[in-house]
């Protein structure tokens, strides 16, 4: 099976105006079973309920009877369970779709066959969700881009729930770029139409792709390599004096400008252009700024404090300057994530209050660390140091609550974590090195 993708990937990659008439066939027995085993067992199950270990039960049977209606076209994904899980600081939560487990095994079949044509097509500019991408490559790009190029301005835009409104129309013909196969297409519209189940309710969907579907990372991305992208590659750019980039993470982008009145004049026109694709700008989460080398300098002299700052990725960027001096783009965990990553472990220290103390202590540990590789960046150790600081004070509040009287001191407990050690906070990543 990887023989036959890498194959795919070669063509679309030496034929880039290739249209793949025969991809469906490749969804075959050996196939399902790879993508059984590859998912998770441990994942929420759908609205029938089936894990992964009940489906394996009968695996082969379960493959062979699936992989038979996906051959003669009668297969159906059942619709999505919509759950919501809390956002910090805000009453609505953030819509997760829950898939059938069968579902998921074809949802990565058919994300396995649009990897292999559609990561020979996608720019530079685009990191998220993609085979040896990450965030930390994103934000390094977006410094270099700022350090060594012309950057003065910055467009943050805010795309208002994408997820939810992926016009399903656009979707297919975005998708026909590239690929001719009738049944392929007509499997990936029925999981797009499969329907939100929520509150024991059925509701169509007429729009969107669920977040947490296992193809959703690789159909947005198609989706935003068309409408965005390449219309800022072979538009945008041409239609400017001044440099201009953009450095994008599935939904969440960047762009910067040489330009005030270039900045703005794609502001506007990125508003009409994600109209005309059913997806609109979230003003009160969007905005132009000053920002780069010159900034601190300009609003200086306009009598300001300092140049506006942005988000991007869970990190704030700021104007900031380096031992020497000289101008550097500085980052530090954006308020709204620190806050939401604090209320989180003190909701599970809560929860685990009553677990013996050292099976605790070794069960915050990963925690702790997970944290650090993601945050421990160039620049931000005084908000990871901030960020253990305050779990020890909600560990040893949340201890200290186990006993009627408050015996357990402060003392005694930094007594405990020198003997039980949790991990010390550290710069994983180096956003400066190549």
């Amino acid at each position: 099976m990887e023989t036959k993708l890498a194959r795919i990937a070669q063509v679309a990659k030496e034929r880039p105006k290739e249209q793949f008439t025969s991809l469906a066939h490749l969804i075959n027995v050996e196939m399902l079973l790879e993508c059984h085993y590859e998912l998770s067992g441990n994942k929420a199950a759908g609205i029938d309920r089936v894990t992964k270990a009940e489906y394996e039960k009968n695996l082969l049977e379960n493959i062979i009877v699936l992989h038979g209606s996906l051959r003669k076209m009668t297969y159906r994904p059942q619709a999505v369970r919509r759950v919501y899980i809390p956002k910090p600081g805000s009453d609505k939560g953030r819509p997760l779709g829950i898939l059938a487990y069968e579902d998921k095994i074809v949802q990565l079949a058919v994300s396995k066959i649009l990897t292999a044509i559609y990561e020979q097509d996608f720019l530079d500019s685009s990191y998220g969700f993609r085979p040896g991408r990450s965030c930390h490559g994103a934000l390094r790009k977006l410094n270099n881009i700022i350090m060594t190029g012309k950057t003065n301005w910055i467009v943050d835009a805010d795309v208002s729930g994408f997820f939810d409104h992926v016009d399903h129309g656009w979707m297919m013909k975005c998708l026909e770029v590239r690929i001719k196969d009738p049944k392929l297409l007509r499997i990936i519209k029925r999981m797009l139409k499969a329907g939100i189940m929520e509150d024991g309710e059925y509701k169509l969907s007429e729009e969107g792709t669920p977040q947490g579907g296992v193809a959703s990372p690789i159909l947005a991305n198609i989706y935003l390599h068309y409408i965005l992208d390449l219309w800022f590659e072979r538009i945008v750019k041409k239609q400017c004096k001044g440099s201009a980039h953009i450095v994008r993470y599935a939904d969440d982008f960047v762009c910067c400008f040489q330009y005030e009145h270039e900045a703005k004049r794609f502001y506007y026109e990125l508003i009409k252009r994600l109209e005309k694709f059913n997806l609109n700008i979230a003003p009160e989460k969007s905005k132009i700024i000053e920002f780069g080398l010159f900034a601190a300098r300009n609003v200086k002299k306009r009598g300001e404090n300092k140049p506006e700052t942005f988000d991007f990725l869970g990190f704030t960027h700021y104007c900031g300057v380096s031992q020497n001096g000289k101008f550097r783009v500085k980052r530090k965990t954006s308020r709204k994530k620190y806050q939401g990553a604090l209320y989180r472990m003190k909701q599970w220290i809560k929860a685990n209050r009553t677990t013996p103390v050292s099976i605790l202590l070794e069960q915050i540990k990963p925690k702790l660390v997970g944290y650090y590789r993601y945050y421990g960046i160039t620049d931000n150790g005084p908000m990871i140091h901030r960020y253990w600081y305050e779990v020890t004070k909600l560990l040893f509040k949340w201890i200290n609550r186990r006993s009627q009287r408050n015996s357990y001191t402060w003392e005694k407990f930094l007594l405990l974590l020198k003997v039980k050690p949790l991990p010390k906070p550290k710069i994983y990543f180096s956003i400066l090195s190549a």
